[in-house]
């Protein structure tokens, strides 16, 4: 691999399995200023257009929520050696902001999200792919309280979204990707001896 080339790397996994634990545990041991770090939720399609009732019945873990052909322009700008304005999604509103962030090119590319490995064009520009693998239950307990104290919503709401489109969405689509993977790592960023090996090959191939 040549040292112009920055190495990207995806992380997938359940909803609430512990995929931003396990990117952060990465930024920590390889170095934040060595990493480009992009969400895939920061993607979602912006539906300012829908009335707030139309907007909390949209299917929010199918691949056609979220605007891949955006990110998959933004992960190729970050090899090419530019910067990119990442969306910020209010998911209190269910709509884009008009505000932005900044992301630098990097060594290395993290890329994070639910449904990164279902789409095979975004899929083909990782060069190692990473599948956080977690029990159900517990994904569903982080949900709930990631989703209530953060993105204010109630526990009525969390429920009936996971029974409604979560639950099957993950079955369809999550868990089959499942297959595509290089790394399986089970329980997410508590698996000490999996992170050390994962920080040790990134090491690895970018010397």
């Amino acid at each position: 691999m040549s040292h112009s080339v920055p190495l990207v790397i995806g992380i997938a996994g359940g909803s609430g399995s512990g995929k931003t634990t396990v990117a952060q545990e990465i930024l920590n041991r390889v170095g934040p200023d060595r990493i480009a770090y992009i969400q895939h939720d920061s993607y979602y399609k912006d539906l300012t257009g829908l009335p707030p009732a139309q907007r909390v019945e949209v299917n929010f873990d199918h691949p056609h929520s979220l605007e891949t052909e955006l990110l998959i322009k933004h992960i190729e700008a970050l090899r090419d050696g530019e910067a990119v304005e990442v969306p910020i999604y209010d998911f209190s509103k269910h709509s884009r902001t008009a505000e932005t962030f900044k992301v630098a090119p990097r060594r290395v590319i993290i890329v994070e999200g639910i449904l990164i490995f279902t789409e095979p064009e975004l899929r083909k520009l990782f060069d190692v792919k990473i599948f956080v693998d977690t029990d159900s239950d517990l994904r569903l307990i982080r949900r709930l309280q990631r989703d209530i104290t953060e993105r204010g919503r109630t526990t009525e709401s969390v429920i009936k979204q996971y029974i409604g489109t979560v639950r099957p969405m993950h079955l369809e689509f999550v868990e089959p990707s499942k297959r595509y993977a290089d790394v399986i790592i089970p329980e997410g960023g508590f698996n000490a001896a999996a992170l050390d090996m994962v920080a040790a090959r990134i090491e690895a191939l970018l010397k």
